[in-house]
């Protein structure tokens, strides 16, 4: 990426953004805490594997702490590697030449990502930056094919994920093109709500993004994704507070999110 096409970029959106490349430096590295939970132990891909074999490859990844707004990769920093996230959130994303970004994914713990072409990830034109504070684990690529292509257990379960991938991105692209904002916007949120973590204490789960956040998942402004939120409020759907979406009644969701009415 050369440094006109940031300079462009940056005009464009009206200054620097939290996702701008041109304010992003290679950021030092540092330890993550010190728990028991490892990098592997709540990741489906090495479901298969034992205590043992989960601790010599732990051992290869220790987690790296990337803190709010940081970068992982991006396309003028790419990174060939296979991520595991720990804790906290990341967000992959593609910029356009006119500044506007697009959201692919927010990944929540467990995730695995990255730029790694032995099995079939490629992340060369997207960015990955944190949205709060991550754990991350890393793996290089002489560490990705002697220990994970070269076993059969995993090597299975990388394919099933690829092809989940697929299917994800495939609906992404139709509801994109053949849906309405109202009826993309209630199924964002229903995949937002399966994915976020249970409430403590009884409490019901919380889709924890904002607004700003939302449209880039949905491909729309901020603007009407705020008042297509605000329909569903309105309506006793969801509930909104500060950075936080909870939703109220699960069938009316489900409902618009079926609807082809504009």
């Amino acid at each position: 990426m050369s440094d006109n096409w940031e300079k462009g970029l940056e005009a464009a959106v009206g200054g620097l953004q939290p996702w701008s490349p041109a304010q992003r430096e290679p950021y030092p590295l540092t330890s993550g805490p010190e728990d028991p939970f490892t990098c592997l132990n709540e990741v489906d891909l090495f479901a298969d594997l034992s205590a043992e074999e989960m601790h010599a490859m732990d051992m290869m990844a220790p987690a790296r702490m990337f803190r709010r707004g940081e970068l992982v990769f991006s396309q003028s920093q790419p990174v060939t590697a296979l991520f595991i996230l720990k804790s906290g959130r990341i967000r992959v994303f593609r910029v356009a030449e006119d500044g506007k970004a697009l959201t692919m994914a927010i990944l929540e713990p467990g995730a695995v990502f990255g730029e790694m072409m032995l099995v079939g990830q490629r992340m060369y034109d997207n960015y990955a930056e944190a949205i709060e504070d991550s754990a991350i684990c890393q793996l290089g690529v002489e560490d990705v094919e002697t220990y994970l292509i070269s076993d059969p257990r995993i090597a299975i379960r990388i394919s099933r994920l690829l092809g989940e991938q697929v299917g994800r991105l495939e609906e992404r692209l139709t509801d994109l093109a053949l849906r309405p904002l109202s009826a993309r916007t209630a199924s964002i949120l229903i995949s937002l709500d399966a994915a976020a973590p249970s409430g403590r204490f009884g409490q019901s789960r919380a889709i924890r993004l904002t607004h700003e956040q939302i449209a880039g998942l949905l491909g729309a402004t901020r603007e009407a994704t705020s008042k297509a939120l605000a329909d569903f409020a309105a309506k006793g759907i969801i509930r909104q507070g500060r950075g936080r979406i909870t939703i109220q009644n699960p069938a009316a969701l489900r409902a618009a999110a079926g609807s082809t009415v504009v």
